[in-house]
């Protein structure tokens, strides 16, 4: 079954429900990925119909982009890149920069690596409300569009709060946390999206592997795995025991709980591409196969959720 489309924007740009996050194809977060198994990741993702790619010029120091440019090339034409920008990399520790002068010369770089004169969606990786009300750094994305650099631009937020400042400097599309167990600020945030006709980018989409229901009480992460730090023992076991929620949404063709997670986040009209971040070919298969169709999920085991997490200590 072809990967579903969704639109966001004026006039309306399509994108796959499902794209593809490179974080973990870099080899930074979780533990180091072979050359082989990222570029057959990427080239899977484009066969099954994947159009938008998620990257950005800090992951590998510009690595992955070099790799998307090369592997995209034969399909600039139906693929899209979402690269996120802000962070540099270039001093220790790394320090967030959105003057225009750093973000010009770093976009020039990113547009070179992925080999397109214009990249698709620009987003800035989390800039304060007062970075967004700048006239200066507002004057300088209007500009990127008018000379076409970029197609369009966003912001990666971390809360409601940020995506309504963003929201209302102009951005075309959020990229935000959203999940079964951290859906408040979209929700938030769902009004205005509609108002403004912005696309939305739900990474976390599997709470980096916790949603998937596969770990065993007593999980623990190897060195260099972000997730050690991420999570105490004591937070961890909270999580686990959370996930007797997110079982409730079994049932019909919802076989696994990384289904029921992915099919959570489908289900909201206001998500324009859920961000998957398998580390191979074979996750990336069974993530598109378990995405399943509309409705995803069963409304009334979906109306029962709300409870559910409540009686589980999520708010």
């Amino acid at each position: 079954m072809p990967i579903r489309q969704r639109s966001f924007g004026t006039p309306p740009l399509f994108v796959s429900e499902l794209a593809l996050g490179t974080w973990g194809l870099s080899g930074e977060p979780y533990g180091p990925v072979t050359d082989e198994t990222a570029d057959a990741t990427i080239k899977r993702a484009v066969e099954l119909g994947v159009t938008v790619f998620d990257t950005s010029d800090a992951y590998g120091k510009g690595a992955m982009e070099e790799r998307l440019g090369r592997l995209l090339e034969p399909h600039v034409a139906s693929t899209y890149v979402l690269t996120r920008h802000g962070v540099d990399r270039s001093h220790e520790p790394p320090r967030k920069r959105f003057d225009p002068a750093y973000l010009g010369a770093a976009l020039d770089r990113s547009r070179e690596r992925l080999r397109r004169e214009c990249v698709d969606l620009y987003v800035l990786h989390h800039p304060s409300a007062e970075t967004l009300a700048g006239a200066e750094l507002q004057a300088f994305l209007r500009e990127l569009k008018e000379k076409g650099k970029v197609r369009a631009w966003g912001v990666s937020v971390g809360d409601a709060g940020a995506g309504r400042a963003a929201l209302e400097a102009g951005a075309q599309a959020v990229s935000i946390a959203y999940n079964v167990f951290f859906a408040n600020d979209l929700h938030a945030l769902a009004d205005l999206l509609v108002e403004k006709k912005a696309g939305v980018f739900a990474h976390s989409v599997l709470g980096y592997g916790l949603l998937a229901g596969m770990w065993a009480a007593g999980k623990t992460f190897a060195e260099g795995d972000h997730r050690r730090e991420r999570w105490s023992a004591r937070d961890l076991r909270a999580r686990l025991h959370h996930l007797a929620a997110v079982r409730s949404l079994l049932g019909g063709d919802v076989l696994t709980m990384r289904s029921a997670a992915l099919r959570y986040v489908l289900s909201n009209e206001r998500v324009s591409a859920a961000v998957l971040g398998p580390r191979n070919v074979s996750q990336l298969e069974q993530l598109v196969r378990e995405a399943g169709a509309p409705p995803y999920l069963e409304a009334e085991r979906l109306g029962r959720l709300p409870q559910r997490l409540r009686d589980v200590g999520v708010a």
